[in-house]
């Protein structure tokens, strides 16, 4: 025999007491403030949204560039992420053009549309006041440079479909709708369709569905009957672009991709994973330590704070799934961290809203402002720290700051130059691993390897890699050649003992039919040489992008 669902606390039906009520903002403040938080982030995205592009948007952006000419994902452009990210790139583009001030004006929309969800999801669990809290917090967090934050990773596209999938998650369990239940697995499955971490924002909402039926129910026919509605409406998106890729011919790359050599990929010592961890949190937190601070006082309040403690399991489940998301690969990158800023934000809401409901039902009622003082001290404090990036350097200084020794900035004028210089259907070829020098050059890659770390580190596929994209360079010849001498868009090819006879069989490639037209050298200062005095330039750095055009005439080898 059921219990009745209304005879369980209910986050919509929750009763709040009148000292509760006086830190309780109505519905229009609380919402007018969000707006005024939501347009300031946005005003600070929209001053910075002619950054370059960098090298994980620019495969987003390449391949999201073939998508709009009627190219599938794989075809072209090798790797190991799942096709939602193409998909979501080339919509924007669609929309806002196919320019970096198009793709981020596409996040600053992600991004305003997260933090909306942020105040809905902390408001229907903890509360009004928490959901303000929270849907500033996440604003602010998402908005830095330690993130990477005004770059369009595929983590800010994970976060916006999962937080949709909880919304209604939370909602369903108290209506058990069968349309609710199945919409939130439609959205969770997107959010893994964006990135492989998104499972684990899946696996949330499956735990929550299930144990809030199971609280409500002595069968657990009720919980299954959720949980596979709920699992059927995850899978679709993925059954549904498998079937896509299939009729497109190009599953089996796919599968390969991001499946197989994925799990290679995820291959990292436990020495190198804990260093990567360490060193990049600390960068994540440091510009909103204090935010941080509060949120792990909400941490604390899920035990001491009565209400708060009602949702412990699932705010736990939630904290455990959002840390073990940014844990694949074990390469703990600053823009992994997005997907824990969620949690963060919530935590931090709940801090303030359980702070101050506590002082509210004491005698001095008056200090139950304070919480939302400090909070917003520490808000303040954040926004200055960061004040330069925000307000005052140029895209380009924000952007150099944040990547100082890679060669984003060249390979725009790099592609510029092939793109001048060759037709709109020219195939070209970049040796290195900066694919967006195909997308500013609107043109198609001859080789689907953009990226050339695959082909230099230790795993079991190399041999077979190796060969594959010297077979396609020979039979789609291409025009150009970008040959990118960076230790960035390599790693160290130095101990790379595997890759010694196919970085040999490159180099002999390159110099018996290409000769070079075009040298960026990148340090200290950039300088650019074209033409016939690029054949001869000596570089001064160690770090430089080459040029090269197929050759018509005998010349010296491209790179002696």
């Amino acid at each position: 025999m059921s219990t009745s669902s209304s005879q369980l606390p209910s986050v919509h039906t929750r009763v709040v007491p009148p000292a509760r009520q006086l830190v309780q903002p109505p519905r229009r403040v609380a919402l007018g403030i969000l707006l005024l938080v939501i347009v300031l982030f946005g005003l600070i995205r929209y001053r910075l949204r002619d950054m370059p592009l960098e090298r994980d948007e620019g495969e987003y952006a390449y391949s999201g560039q073939l998508l709009l000419q009627g190219i599938p994902p794989y075809k072209l452009a090798y790797n190991m992420k799942l096709p939602g990210i193409y998909v979501a790139y080339a919509a924007i583009m669609a929309v806002f053009g196919e320019t970096p001030a198009g793709t981020h004006l596409g996040l600053l929309l992600v991004n305003a549309a997260s933090v909306v969800l942020m105040y809905l999801l902390t408001s229907l669990v903890f509360g009004r006041l928490a959901g303000l809290i929270a849907g500033c917090s996440y604003a602010l967090l998402s908005t830095s440079t330690s993130v990477m934050g005004f770059e369009a990773h595929a983590t800010n596209f994970v976060v916006l479909p999962a937080l949709a999938g909880i919304v209604l998650v939370v909602v369903a369990a108290d209506s058990h709708r069968i349309s609710l239940i199945s919409l939130s697995g439609i959205c969770s499955g997107l959010a893994f369709l964006m990135k492989q971490h998104g499972i684990f924002f899946v696996l949330f909402c499956l735990l929550y569905l299930c144990w809030r039926a199971a609280r409500q129910f002595r069968s657990p026919l009720p919980a299954m009957r959720d949980g596979t509605i709920f699992a059927a409406g995850a899978i679709l998106p993925y059954a549904v672009t498998c079937l896509l890729l299939y009729r497109a011919g190009v599953f089996h790359t796919f599968w390969f991709w991001t499946v197989s050599y994925a799990g290679e990929y995820s291959k990292i010592g436990l020495r190198r994973a804990i260093h990567a961890f360490l060193e990049n949190s600390a960068r994540v937190v440091m510009p909103a330590v204090l935010v941080w601070i509060v949120a792990v006082v909400g941490f604390s309040a899920l035990w001491w704070d009565r209400d708060a403690s009602r949702h412990r399991f699932c705010a736990l489940a939630l904290f455990l799934l959002s840390l073990l998301s940014i844990c694949p690969g074990a390469y703990f990158r600053p823009h992994y961290f997005v997907l824990v800023l969620p949690v963060v934000a919530l935590l931090a809401g709940l801090a303030v809203s359980s702070t101050t409901k506590r002082l509210a039902e004491n005698p001095g009622r008056r200090f139950a402002v304070v919480p939302i003082l400090l909070f917003m001290l520490a808000l303040g404090y954040s926004i200055a720290t960061q004040r330069r990036d925000y307000f005052s350097l140029a895209p380009e200084s924000v952007f150099q700051a944040t990547y100082p020794d890679d060669t984003f900035l060249a390979a725009k004028a790099v592609a510029d130059y092939v793109r001048q210089h060759s037709s709109p259907s020219a195939r070209i070829a970049v040796i290195g691993s900066e694919p967006e020098i195909y997308f500013y050059a609107h043109r198609r890659s001859a080789t689907g390897y953009i990226y050339m770390y695959s082909l230099i580190g230790h795993q079991k596929y190399l041999a077979s890699m190796q060969e594959q994209m010297l077979r396609e360079l020979h039979e789609n010849q291409p025009e150009y050649l970008v040959y990118v001498d960076v230790w960035n868009s390599w790693g160290d090819r130095s101990h790379a003992r595997e890759a010694t006879a196919f970085l040999q069989s490159l180099n002999d490639f390159m110099n018996s039919q290409y000769e070079r037209v075009g040298v960026a050298d990148l340090d200290p200062a950039t300088q650019y040489i074209w033409g016939d005095a690029a054949r001869t330039y000596v570089p001064k750095s160690p770090s430089s992008i080459y040029v090269l055009k197929r050759r018509i005439a005998e010349h010296p080898g491209v790179l002696s």
